[in-house]
């Protein structure tokens, strides 16, 4: 006589269904969290928008006579989840040069990154702050001044009308034009 217990058929389609189900969840258990993740790590993934041209203004809205006028530059944002769009990054002078062409100044002191004002008596702009003076091309009209540099020159160009700048920011305090 043999000494092993037959099993009943019910028994093995018992244990094949269980060891089955353990199998399955804990694949389901595993897969789940894994495939939730693609989505919120994706955004990392993705390179950023490097700035491009940003309208300011219309052509037309410049005075002929060569004064500069401040503008809002108002960009889209994006980081790695959210797009905002219009949103204020800064401020430029825009002054017409000619037909159809345009000298933008970056409105901040290149000295502390104070906001630089226009003087229309004096032909020229200010800083309040530490008393720096730039010419009206936005150099250095003070050979005193505490500022390193001259006003920071923006990339513009004037299409179809409108005035079109690519802004960026440079490093304060330094002799050369950094940006950052």
């Amino acid at each position: 006589m043999s000494d092993s217990v037959p099993v009943p058929p019910s028994d093995r389609r018992t244990f094949v269904s269980k060891v089955s189900a353990a199998v399955i969840g804990g694949l389901i258990t595993v897969a789940a969290p894994i495939a939730g993740l693609f989505p919120i790590l994706d955004p990392l993934r993705r390179r950023s928008d490097t700035r491009g041209m940003v309208r300011v203004t219309s052509f037309a809205a410049l005075p002929e006579g060569g004064e500069p006028r401040k503008f809002p530059v108002l960009d889209t944002l994006v980081d790695a989840w959210n797009k905002t769009e219009n949103v204020p990054v800064g401020s430029v002078y825009v002054q017409r040069t000619g037909d159809n062409t345009v000298r933008v100044l970056h409105s901040v002191c290149p000295h502390l990154g104070c906001s630089v004002g226009y003087n229309a008596s004096g032909r020229g702009y200010f800083c309040p702050c530490h008393k720096s003076s730039f010419a009206l091309d936005g150099s250095i009209a003070d050979p005193k001044s505490p500022s390193p540099r001259g006003m920071d020159p923006l990339e513009a160009v004037v299409r179809d009308g409108d005035v079109w700048v690519k802004f960026q920011n440079f490093r304060k305090g330094s002799p050369e034009r950094i940006a950052v």
